[in-house]
């Protein structure tokens, strides 16, 4: 059983603990600070006081389960861990790092004590539900505590979840909301009205309690009479601060999901009084053994050639890198004129690149809605303005806007064919440190099977551009568009053809000074026939990957290889994957996706003609696996996805016919 600390003595840690969590935040160079510094007196409540927990037994039957449902507060939650004695606290150096149990939103397989894998936001509050009401059924006598982000209630899910805990009479579930006032889009009162939400609790049938939610004592004290409630779930509305404890941190929207400089690291652990107790060094030295251990195990995976091959590592071949998502806000702020466009923000707005729209705009801001985080609500409130001839756009990251509202999408948007445009961000296993729970696999299988839906998954910002300015004007019906968040190889430009339905077929020539230059590239009904080894059938950032595999093989095997941009998935070029099959015989798809999302398509077409006989076919692609935290190009060549181990699959195929 866990020690109970007084009051006052977890005063005297919630400082460090902050202190802890900020250098854990500024090693990983990513990370959300705000929220973590915001909720760091409850959490320190809950695992030195409140909670009955075991740090040496934690699935220990009897224990209290904390839940953060708000996940990406994770580096909060892992602070409380490591306090409570679950491991040295000084572990969580490796916070965010490629292989660490510290991912970027936590994971229950990964680290003990972690009650729940949670960052899709919503979903915790359901998870305590169900454990209440398990307590419940078995009479046993532990609690269920939850922490709620303010701008998570934006979730229709959080306010099902609360009828549920009212009409199961959950008085073993408490709730405490982090009321900071502050989403990543600015004020949650701007973004999307939230008060008055103690009253919203109450009318619900909760208990409810409104207290600052930086005194340790008031949360210990309301806790304890929460506790006498009886017939009623808890609602506490804790009000803190954003960022708290760090002057230039508090209030301010920016820093929700931004980490500090090494330099403002050491200002803020002044300003907490605590650069003497935390020990900077020692953290980063466990950090870069960590790191160091990491690089040995991922570079023993890379296929090794005469040459290295990692991008504008040689003197030649040297390539631009953009992100494809900048694409996409082109696209909306030279489109944007068309009075029918409205954009809605769902409270990543700035990073997917939908504040392109009016940035430089001003005038087109009424056309803008923020929505808050609620994708399932947005897609219908789209689809509204679709119907009444509105051409809507709704973006955010990939992951959300393919799957959580995956009915919304298919019963109200696809089914009425209406003109609704999807914008899917951050696709991909390079999206990060963020970790699988924002890492998108799954979209082309997931949206690409939906009648009426046009898929496009542009290779980059250049093509993203044309792609999402197509869709959006000229296109009628649900369209999804598919890009990354990394800066990734610039392998077209404006005279490069798009056609949508219509692959190009890229050829490499010779090296030259820019990659670009050194690849001829062909509307894929005009290409004629060069007799290639083989073919390599690739889509969004993994063309330039495949592009890459062509050059090694040339290279370094003096092999011929028909590179083919799919960009648009639905609907598919099949003439020329059929036309690959027979004059090539070899296929190798590559994707950022799990495997089988293109190459299943592929095959599919192939097993259709009637040549699979002919023809020999691999693909390239996450191995039915989820993502792990990382950074975006160590997770690239760590699921086997660059255009080495393409190449080396390549070199498989052949040597096996």
């Amino acid at each position: 059983m866990m020690k109970k600390y007084s009051a006052s003595q977890i005063n005297k840690l919630t400082n460090y603990m902050r202190g802890v969590c900020l250098t854990a935040i500024t090693l990983a160079g990513s990370g959300h600070p705000g929220g973590s510094l915001s909720i760091m007196d409850v959490t320190a409540a809950l695992y030195l006081n409140l909670a009955n927990h075991d740090p040496k037994n934690p699935n220990w039957d009897k224990r209290d389960r904390i839940i953060f449902s708000a996940g990406h507060k994770a580096p909060a939650l892992y602070t409380g861990l490591g306090i409570s004695g679950y491991f040295p606290i000084e572990e969580i150096a490796t916070l965010r790092k490629f292989a660490s149990k510290f991912q970027g939103h936590p994971h229950q397989l990964k680290l003990k004590g972690v009650e729940a894998s949670t960052g899709s936001l919503g979903q915790g509050l359901s998870i305590g539900v169900g454990m209440a009401i398990k307590a419940k059924l078995e009479k046993e006598k532990h609690y269920i505590y939850v922490i709620v982000g303010d701008g998570e209630c934006d979730e229709g899910q959080i306010w099902e979840a609360v009828m549920e805990a009212n009409h199961y009479s959950l008085d073993n579930l408490i709730i405490f909301v982090d009321r900071n006032h502050l989403q990543i889009d600015g004020p949650t009162e701007k973004v999307m009205k939230l008060t008055p939400l103690e009253d919203k609790f109450k009318a619900f049938g909760f208990q409810t309690y409104n207290i600052d939610g930086h005194n340790v004592e008031k949360i210990i004290t309301t806790v304890n009479k929460a506790k006498k409630t009886k017939g009623k779930p808890i609602a506490i509305i804790c009000q803190t601060i954003k960022g708290k404890g760090v002057s230039f941190m508090e209030n301010q929207a920016g820093w929700h999901g931004v980490a500090p400089k090494e330099n403002q690291l050491f200002l803020a652990l002044k300003e907490l009084g605590v650069d003497k107790k935390i020990d900077v060094d020692q953290y980063k030295k466990i950090a870069s053994d960590f790191q160091k251990k990491a690089d040995i195990k991922n570079n023993q995976t890379i296929p090794k050639f005469k040459k290295n091959y990692i991008w504008n590592s040689q003197p030649i071949m040297k390539t631009i890198m953009d992100p494809t998502r900048a694409g996409f806000g082109k696209a909306l702020e030279e489109a944007g004129d068309d009075q029918r466009v409205v954009v809605f923000g769902s409270d990543i707005s700035g990073s997917v690149k939908v504040t392109d729209f009016y940035k430089k705009n001003p005038e087109r801001q009424n056309r803008f809605f923020s929505m808050g985080i609620a994708e399932q609500s947005t897609t219908c409130v789209a689809a509204g303005m679709a119907r009444e001839g509105k051409i809507p756009v709704v973006s955010t990251y990939g992951v959300f806007i393919s799957q959580r509202n995956a009915d919304q999408m298919r019963t109200t948007v696809c089914y009425g064919n209406l003109n609704v445009f999807f914008a899917g961000a951050h696709a991909g296993i390079s999206v990060g440190p963020d970790g699988p729970t924002h890492q998108s696999l799954e979209e082309i299988s997931v949206v690409g099977i939906l009648p009426n839906m046009i898929l496009v998954v542009p290779c980059d910002s250049i093509e993203t551009k044309k792609a999402s300015k197509h869709l959006l004007l000229k296109v009628k019906g649900p369209k999804y568009v598919r890009f990354a968040r990394e800066a990734t190889p610039v392998v077209t430009n404006e005279k490069t053809p798009f056609v949508l339905g219509m692959a190009n077929i890229y050829r490499f020539r010779k090296e030259t000074e820019n990659f670009f230059d050194a690849f001829e590239i062909y509307k894929a009904h005009d290409y004629k026939n060069e007799n290639e080894d083989l073919t390599i059938i690739a889509c969004g950032p993994e063309l330039p990957e495949a592009l890459k595999a062509a050059w090694i093989l040339k290279k370094e095997y003096d092999l011929e290889t028909r590179v083919i941009n799919m960009h648009t998935i639905k609907p598919l070029d099949k003439e020329t994957i059929i036309r690959a099959a027979k004059e090539t015989k070899k296929i190798i798809t590559a994707e950022e996706h799990q495997k089988g999302g293109l190459g299943n398509l592929v095959a599919g077409a192939i097993m259709e003609a009637g040549i699979n006989k002919q023809s020999k076919m691999a693909m390239v692609g996450v191995e039915d696996r989820f993502g792990e935290t990382g950074q975006p190009w160590e997770l690239i060549y760590a699921f086997g996805l660059s255009g080495e181990h393409i190449a080396k699959r390549a070199i498989s195929l052949l040597r096996a016919s």
